[in-house]
């Protein structure tokens, strides 16, 4: 299937690993020209060529900013003043008790996972508005909806993150352009296969078996019942960003891998 992406401009946040990393060489492979993004030049430099590496004749280039930052956002900006396709993905998890979860990390999560989605698509908007054609796509998760214990403040950044992509959907209706986000399931990511290797080390067990025990335990109602691959989760964005993708606008896109319960 040809997903018209060809020609089109597509920048990534946080895409040097994991599932930015997937989108990004997905959207590469699919002929849009890409920026990959990351707050180090090693890694961004690193992301690139290996995309390079896969994938031949493609349009990659890279930015090192901290978007999680309006300083590193700036800085983006500057060097990519368009786009035609905007995938919010930065973010940051960590597991905290709710009563030790500071004043400095509610306001850090927000920072990093919500503004930082907020202050690109506030740039890249009236241009994709002007263009009528253009994709703003935020990563969410199914912690959006199943708030998870472990970790409040990360699920507060992934709900704000729907409720931003819904209403600024609102914003363009009858025109051209989409904003949804995706709902992704537990992911294999460079954070979580690092943290799962942790405890696997550090109980003398195997990461299958951590694996195993984390859908039982913490995720129980997973129908996919193991983690998601980033290329799974790379393979629903891509398609959301196409032009095949033109009607869907305002959604949470569930790709959480039966998470959720509910049936809508």
């Amino acid at each position: 299937m040809n997903l018209g992406l060809k020609g089109k401009f597509a920048v990534v946040s946080g895409s040097t690993a994991g599932i930015g990393f997937a989108i990004a060489a997905s959207l590469a492979a699919e002929g849009a020209e890409v920026i990959v993004n990351g707050r180090t030049e090693a890694r961004v430099e690193a992301a690139v060529a290996k995309i390079r590496q896969q994938v031949e004749d493609v349009q990659v280039s890279g930015i090192a900013a901290d978007l999680g930052t309006r300083q590193g956002v700036e800085k983006f900006l500057h060097q990519a003043p368009s786009a035609d396709i905007v995938v919010n993905n930065l973010g940051i998890f960590e597991a905290k008790p709710f009563a030790e979860i500071t004043d400095a990390d509610w306001l850090r999560f927000f920072e990093v996972n919500v503004m930082s989605g907020v202050r690109l698509t506030r740039h890249y908007l009236p241009g994709m508005k002007e263009r009528n054609w253009g994709r703003v796509i935020f990563i969410s998760s199914e912690s959006a909806v199943n708030i998870p214990l472990e970790m409040i403040h990360y699920g507060m950044s992934k709900t704000a993150q729907v409720a931003v992509a819904r209403g600024l959907a609102e914003s363009v209706a009858g025109t051209g352009v989409t904003v949804n986000s995706v709902l992704a399931g537990p992911t294999a990511s460079e954070g979580v296969v690092n943290f799962i290797q942790d405890v696997a080390r550090d109980h003398r067990v195997s990461a299958g078996q951590v694996e195993k025990e984390f859908f039982e335990r913490v995720r129980p109602t997973s129908l996919l019942r193991r983690f998601e691959t980033p290329e799974e989760v790379a393979a629903v964005v891509t398609f959301v960003a196409s032009t095949h993708g033109a009607i869907m606008n305002g959604a949470a896109i569930r790709a959480e891998g039966g998470v959720v319960r509910s049936a809508l």
